[in-house]
C-alpha cells in the first residue's frame, strides 16, 4: 500500500532524519521524497510503502511530533508591495499598522535603490479578506501600497505555507473539495520535482499550473463561446465542428435523425457543451447517444459519462478500463505526463465511463512495428471509413479515420490544424508541452505517423477534421 505524506517539518538539521527513523522502525519504505526549500523551507513530500497497519502507525507517530497537522490551517499569505520614504523610521508607521491588523509577517524583503524611495516587501498571513481589504485602505493612507501576485514575485521567498496558498486558490476557482485539494498539492510538488529534475525553473511550473487553471475557469458560464461551424460532406450528411477554447473539439457527425460524436472534451464544461448539444440536435435527450474517442486522453474524454456508447480501440478501451478500475492510464505510466495529467483529471472533474458502455470496434493493432496500420473498418450513415492504427506516437491506442468516398478524415491528436486555431486554443495549448515536457508520448515516431496519414490520402480535396483547430482543407492533385 503507497501513501504520500504532506509533512510540516521545522527548519533545523536532522528534521528529516527524525522522520526517517520513524519509517525505518516501522518497517515503511520511502520510494520519493521532495524538498525545495527555496518553494518551501517546511513542507516535505514522502511517498511511503508499507502494509495499512504500518502507515496507520506512522499517521500517529508523526502527528505526535508534529509533523502531520490534524486540521489544515485556513490562512493564506498576501505579499504586498509597500513604496517607502527612503528615510528613516518610514517603515515603523506600516509595522504599526500591520500590529494593529495583528497580523502575522511570513516575509521581509528591501533594499535601497538609488530613488528617494523604496520598495518593501511583506508577506502576510491572512485569513479575513474583510480585514485585509480594510487593511490596505489604512495602509494606502501612508504610502502607495499594491498586493503582488505569487506568479510574478522577482525573488524567491521563504514561506512556510506555500504550497497551500498555491493550491487553495486554485482549489477556490475550480470548487474542489478537501480530498481533491490534497490530491492537487501532491501532484503540484509532482511536477515541480519532475520537471526540477529535467532543468526547468519550479517557478515557471507553479506559473503554468496556475494559468491553465485560470483558463479553464475563465471559460465557463456565459463566457464558454467555442467556434461553431458546419460542414457539408455529402448529400445527407454534415459534420457540426465545435472548437472549444480549452480541450478537445467535438465533432458530430449529423445522418438524418442520427448523431455520432467524436471525442467530447473536458468535464468541467458539462452544462455548456449539453446546451449547445440540445442547440444543434432538437432531438438530443430522445435519441441514443453513442460517442467515437481517437484516443483516451482527459481533455478528449471528459463527457463519456453522458453517452450511452462509447466506441473506442482494444487500446484505448483498455485505459479506460484501468482507469475505472482506480489504476494508472496510458499517460500516467509515463512519468514525465503522470502530474500534469492528474492535474488535469482533479482540476476539470475527470471520471472514466463505466466498462459496460464501452464497446471495442474492432482487434486492435498486430504487432507489427509500422507506424500506421490499417486495423479494420468502421460505418455511420453513408460514410464508409478505413481505421488505421498508430503505434503510439501521440498515445497508444490512437487510431484515424478516413473516407475515400467522400475525402474525409478524423486524425485526432496526431495531425491537427495548428494554424486554425483561434488565440484561445493556441493559449491554452501552449502549457501542456510545458507541463509535460511534450504532448506526445514519442514525438519523433509521432511526426513519421502524421506523414504517413498524409500519404495515404488519394487524389482530390479533402477535410481533415483534427482534435483541435478548425478544418484542414487539403488538396491531394496528381501532378
Amino acid at each position: 500500500m503507497k501513501k504520500t505524506y504532506i509533512t510540516t517539518m521545522p527548519n533545523h538539521i536532522g528534521a528529516f532524519l527524525k522522520a526517517s527513523r520513524c519509517f525505518a522502525q516501522l518497517g515503511i519504505n520511502i520510494t520519493r521524497v521532495s524538498y525545495n526549500k527555496a518553494i518551501d523551507s517546511h513542507t516535505l513530500f514522502i511517498d511511503a510503502e508499507g502494509t495499512q497497519e504500518q502507515l496507520e502507525k506512522a499517521d500517529l507517530v508523526l502527528t505526535e511530533i508534529g509533523y502531520l497537522q490534524p486540521e489544515k490551517d485556513s490562512k493564506s499569505i498576501v505579499l504586498i508591495e509597500f513604496r517607502l520614504k527612503d528615510e528613516p523610521g518610514s517603515v515603523t508607521r506600516i509595522l504599526e499598522l500591520i500590529d494593529e491588523f495583528d497580523f502575522n509577517i511570513s516575509y521581509i524583503s528591501s533594499q535601497e535603490n538609488g530613488t528617494d524611495y523604496q520598495l518593501f516587501k511583506m508577506g502576510l498571513f491572512v485569513d479575513d479578506t474583510g480585514k485585509i481589504s480594510r487593511f490596505m485602505d489604512s495602509a494606502e493612507k501612508i504610502c502607495r501600497v499594491r498586493v503582488i501576485d505569487y506568479n510574478h514575485t522577482e525573488k524567491v521567498f521563504d514561506n512556510s505555507i506555500f504550497y497551500n496558498s498555491f493550491v487553495s486558490e486554485i482549489a477556490e476557482k475550480t470548487e474542489l473539495d478537501a480530498e481533491m485539494r490534497d490530491k492537487l498539492l501532491i501532484n503540484t510538488n509532482l511536477a515541480m520535482q519532475t520537471l526540477d529534475e529535467q532543468g526547468l525553473s519550479p517557478y515557471r511550473t507553479f506559473d503554468s499550473i496556475g494559468r491553465f487553471a485560470e483558463l479553464l475557469t475563465a471559460c465557463k458560464g456565459e463566457y464558454f463561446l467555442p467556434r461553431i461551424t458546419n460542414h457539408r460532406v455529402s448529400d445527407e450528411t454534415e459534420i457540426i465542428l465545435i472548437e472549444p477554447p480549452c480541450g478537445s473539439n467535438t465533432a458530430i457527425i449529423k445522418y438524418k435523425d442520427e448523431a455520432l460524436f467524436i471525442d467530447c472534451g473536458y468535464a468541467c464544461y458539462k452544462q455548456e457543451m449539453e446546451k449547445i448539444f440540445r442547440k444543434v440536435l432538437p432531438n438530443y435527450d430522445s435519441v441514443k447517444k453513442t460517442v467515437l474517442i481517437t484516443h483516451a486522453d482527459v481533455d478528449h474524454c471528459g463527457l463519456l459519462p453522458l453517452f450511452d456508447e462509447i466506441i473506442a480501440s482494444e487500446g484505448s478501451a483498455q485505459c479506460l478500463i484501468s482507469e475505472y478500475n482506480g489504476e494508472d492510464g496510458y499517460r500516467e505510466q509515463n512519468p514525465l505526463h503522470k502530474p500534469y495529467i492528474n492535474i488535469c483529471k482533479i482540476v476539470t472533474g475527470y471520471f472514466p465511463p463505466s466498462p459496460e458502455k464501452i464497446t471495442v470496434m474492432h482487434k486492435g493493432r498486430s504487432d507489427s512495428n509500422m507506424p500506421l496500420v490499417q486495423t479494420g473498418f468502421f460505418n455511420f450513415g453513408d460514410l464508409h471509413f478505413e481505421v488505421y492504427e498508430g503505434n503510439g506516437g501521440h498515445l497508444p491506442g490512437e487510431i484515424v479515420l478516413i473516407d475515400y468516398a467522400n475525402h474525409i478524415a478524423f486524425t485526432g491528436d496526431i495531425y491537427i490544424n495548428m494554424k486554425g486555431m483561434t488565440p484561445e486554443q493556441a493559449n491554452y495549448n501552449r502549457y501542456a508541452p510545458i507541463l509535460m515536457t511534450s504532448v506526445d508520448t514519442d514525438p519523433e515516431l509521432c511526426a513519421v505517423e502524421r506523414q504517413m496519414i498524409m500519404q495515404r490520402l488519394g487524389t482530390g480535396n479533402w477535410q481533415i477534421f483534427g482534435a483541435h483547430g478548425y478544418k484542414k482543407d487539403y488538396n491531394v492533385n496528381t501532378e
